[in-house]
Formats: C-alpha cells, structure tokens, sequence
C-alpha cells in the first residue's frame, strides 16, 4: 500500500486518509476519491492529497474484516456489516461468551493491520450485545497476511460463540439454627428468584430446614421428584470442610461431592456436588446478595450449558478477586443496569416506510400497488426492511390506505410485525407523513432508516450497511447511501434529530437537515452491492416504471 501526499491528478481511485471540509466539499476519511471528486478538489485549489492507494496483492479493509469476522464467528452469534474497517459480532440471545485466547492471541500476533477484541471468556452476554470487534487498523492488508490469520482461525473449532443460556428449573433448600430470622431467609429466596429468572431459569422449589444433614437429604429427595434439574443448598453456617452438614446432606441424599473451594473471592466457599447427575451447589454466604461473586461465575456457566468441574474451577483465579469490581452478570428482573456501565450493543434502528402519498405523476394509480416481480411495489420495500437488522417497521398509510395495508398484507407471516400509523394530512406533502411517523416509533430505539415507499430495488444488505456505518459517538449520526459519490435513500438519522425533523414542512422531507448538520453526515458508499443503484431508484412515473421492468426482464 502507497501511503502519503498524492498529486491531485493522480488521485482518482486512491483513498482519503483525512476528512477533507471546505465550502461544498465535505469528504471523510477513507473516502475512495472519483474522478468527480478530483475535480471537485482541484476546482477549490487542492493540489495534493494525503491518501493510500492499494497494490494488487492489499485486501481493502472492509473485505479483510468481513472475511475475520465471518471466519472466527460461532454459534450464537450475528455479524454487522463491516465499515471503516470494522465488523462487529453481537449476542443473538443472552448467553455466555466462549472464546479461545490462545488462538485469539496468535491471530493478533500475525500482523499489526489486524486486531480482534472480545468480552473475557465465560463472560455474560445481553442480546444484541457485542461480543467481539474486528478491527483492520490501516486502509488495506497485505493479502498473504489475511491467509495467515484464516491459517490461525481454521485450525480448530469456532474462536468465539456463544452458549444460550437454558430454562433450568432450580430447588433451593435452606438450613435455620436457633436465632436465624424468617426475614432474612425470605430475601435470599427472592435473590435466588431473581438470579434464576436473569439467566432465563426459574426457581421452581424451596425447602426450609433445620440445619441437619437428614433433613437435608429429605428436602432434596423432595426437590428431585418435582423435577428440578438444579439444587442450591443455603446453610445458616458457612462450609468449612467436605465432611460438614451440607455436603454429608448431599451425599446421604445419593449424591457425592466433587470439589470445594474455587479461588474466586467473594465465593471461595462454594462447594460443587451431583445429584442424580443434576448440579448440587453448596452456596457461600456471598450468595445471598445480589451483588456478583463467584456463585454468578458457576450459575452462568451451568444456565450456559457449560461443565463446571473441578478443572474449570481452578482456573477462574486470573480475574477472580471481584471485591472491588463493578462487572455483573445479565441483569435480573426487575434489576437496572446502574454500578454495570453501559454494554455495547447493536443500535436499535426502527425502519419508517413512508407509504401516503397521492402518486399523482404515475396518473391515476397507485404507484405503490404496481407489482415488480409478482409483488406489490410497497410490499418489496417492508420485505427489505423486514429482512434487515431493523428492530421494527411502520408503514405510514394516507391515499388509498386500505388497499396499500393489503398490498402489506400480501407478505404473509412477514407483514405481522408491521406496524401502521395513518396520516390524515398526507395531501401537504411528505413532511406529514415524516412526522406521523416519527411521532410514533418506539421510545427504546437509537435511529430510524427513513424509506420511500417507490424504491422498490432497495435490499437488506444496503440497509445493514446503513446500520453498521452508525455511531453517534464517531460523529456518524446521519447516514446516506451513495453510488458513484451520488447520494440517494433511504437515510438513516439518529434519534437527536427527531424534533428538528417533526418541524419541516412542504414535499422535501428532512433532505435540507443534512445540509445543516454535515459534520454528522457518513456518506456509505454502495458501490460493489448487489442492485447498488437501488438507493438511486425511486419510480415516479409510468415511463420509469416501463424502463425499470424492461430491465429486470
């Protein structure tokens, strides 16, 4: 890869290493410069650049990250689209994070260009959290350097997924000695509840005992024939031997004990037994709160599926002094995330398909109900944003209304997460129909994908990369498709922008807003994408109708 001051003459198809922002101009970095775009540089005085320009044998980042990602990526887990040399893997449910070190350690040993980061082995994973990130750190890698990481990467099994967690059933039998308070037992029952229902789990039996051994025994047996494959025994006194009154509980009950103690503080008193081939834990006393300790590190492991045996247990030492840590597991019902900071996970982008309006240049039909290949125009535009990593779609409805719901409907199964919303002012134009729109979508989302419903050669793919390229944090909070260094839609806007958009008016739309906030605006180029021009295409009239079928023909 050539990297440095580029004659501008020379620097059509080379890539912009710095955002360049001067009158009209407005460039970011890791643009790949058009021949328009030099002489748009050239008109304003720019003489060179500072760029890279790929050799023959260099992978473009994004490729070299998409093709990590795709090869490290395991089971319980989803890739985004990469941009800017990034390509992020997140949980698709909760679970945890199963990742092997040694070869995550020699696959960033291969070359400096290329990085990988993950949440720490065992970790707990939210849905829709990110897992690991993919990073090419220059503009390209040097191809044999890709071979070598895919080397590191196939020989094995997955180098990251990520293990569900599993609907177990939990008994909880607790001791008392003379002097224990009721009170004190009822808050570790609903602790344990809530444990239990955070890892999707729940407690399903509870047993109060005396602290005896026979009893004990007694409550377990009970515990096991209402078919919990889970039991959790609570002592009024702490273990302090593997011939004490819980673990000869367990035993005299059928069981055996197959290791005490794990060098995880608080929780170095835990004690792990089987019943029946099911867990039995004997829990410290550090189990009773709801803070994270070393019973969290074994109760996720086991919701995961995962063994915990006396192999697993020792080596939970390298990170096991939790006392001054904030880290927590999956947050419990009813529980926030305050003391956990703030997990990184996938953007919650609703999709809005603006569907209202009167078509009045396509004559007296609806352009909206034309079928391209056997399908209702609008319904090929849900379809895409349905298939897209969109969290939700609503569909804006004004002229016609009823019959553009039962185009929608035509979908089937798809069309019964759609949501509509009707614009009784759909006549003013598109800006009424963006702000019914806007007005509706739920509160929980981070952005929405703004879709005009006449863009029928749009597909999920354009619209993943739509969601990778956003972060607001990266000052990409407005993101525009382009072709060609053409910008076309749909845009995706972060949620900051909603008031300002519920203020527009006329037939625009919120167009004039990336004019006015374009150091937030990330041009995502669809050069290369299947159907790219697709974000171009919008069908006003017959005669476009007529030519965009005679090419799809």
């Amino acid at each position: 890869m050539r990297f440095g001051d580029i004659a501008i003459d020379e620097a059509a198809g080379a890539i912009l290493a710095h955002a360049h922002r001067e009158g009209r101009i407005n460039f970011a970095k890791g643009r790949r410069l058009s021949e328009l775009d030099v002489a748009a540089l050239k008109a304003a005085g720019v003489k060179t650049v500072i760029a890279a320009r790929l050799a023959p044998d260099d992978v473009h980042e994004d490729e070299a990250a998409r093709t990590i990602a795709e090869a490290v990526m395991g089971s319980g887990l989803t890739a985004t689209a990469p941009f800017t040399g990034r390509a992020n893997l997140f949980a698709t449910a909760p679970g945890v994070v199963v990742a092997d070190q040694a070869r995550l350690d020699a696959l960033n040993d291969i070359d400096e260009s290329i990085t990988i980061a993950t949440l720490p082995a065992y970790a707990a994973a939210a849905v829709k959290q990110m897992v690991a990130t993919i990073k090419i750190i220059p503009f390209a890698v040097p191809r044999a350097a890709l071979e070598r990481a895919l080397a590191v990467v196939r020989d094995g099994g997955p180098m990251v997924s990520l293990a569900p967690f599993k609907a177990m059933r939990a008994g909880l039998v607790q001791t008392s000695l003379p002097g224990t308070r009721a009170k004190v037992l009822d808050k570790a029952t609903e602790t344990t509840r809530a444990r239990m229902a955070g890892l999707g789990g729940t407690l399903a039996g509870e047993r109060r005992v005396r602290h005896d051994e026979g009893e004990i025994a007694a409550a377990l047996t009970e515990l096991a024939a209402e078919g919990c494959d889970l039991f959790l025994i609570a002592g009024a006194s702490a273990i302090v031997d593997r011939r004490d009154t819980v673990p000869s509980g367990i035993e005299k009950a059928g069981g055996h004990i197959t290791h005490f103690g794990m060098p995880v503080d608080p929780g170095n008193l835990l004690l792990m037994g089987e019943l029946d081939g099911r867990p039995a834990i004997g829990l410290p006393g550090c189990a009773k709160s709801p803070k994270f300790n070393g019973f969290d590190m074994v109760l996720q492991r086991l919701a995961a599926g995962l063994p915990v045996r006396r192999s697993e247990i020792v080596r939970m030492g390298a990170g096991g002094l939790l006392e001054e840590t904030t880290m927590r597991g999956v947050a419990r019902s009813g529980e926030d995330s305050e003391g956990k900071g703030e997990a990184q996970r996938a953007p919650r982008i609703a999709a809005l398909i603006l569907a209202a309006g009167r078509s009045s240049r396509m004559g007296p039909s609806n352009k909206l109900l034309a079928e391209i290949d056997g399908a209702p125009m609008v319904a090929r535009v849900v379809r895409a944003a349905m298939m897209s990593h969109a969290v939700s779609a609503t569909v804006v409805l004004g002229h016609m209304a009823d019959d553009v719901r039962r185009a929608v409907a035509s979908l089937g199964d798809v069309a019964r997460a759609v949501r509509f919303v009707e614009n009784p002012d759909y006549a003013q134009g598109l800006s009424t129909s963006l702000k019914a729109g806007v007005a509706t979508l739920p509160a929980d989302i981070d952005g929405a994908l703004v879709l005009l419903g006449d863009m029928p050669a749009v597909t999920p793919a354009q619209l993943n990369k739509l969601i990778a390229a956003f972060n607001p944090v990266e000052g990409r909070s407005i993101c525009v498709p382009t072709v060609e260094g053409k910008r076309g839609n749909p845009v995706l806007w972060a949620k900051r922008f909603f008031p300002e958009m519920g203020g527009v008016s006329g037939d625009t739309g919120a167009r004039h807003l990336i004019g006015e906030h374009a150091d937030q605006v990330c041009e995502v180029p669809m050069d290369g994408e299947v159907s790219s021009d697709g974000v171009l295409v919008d069908l006003d009239t017959p005669e476009a109708l007529a030519a965009f079928r005679a090419r799809r023909a």
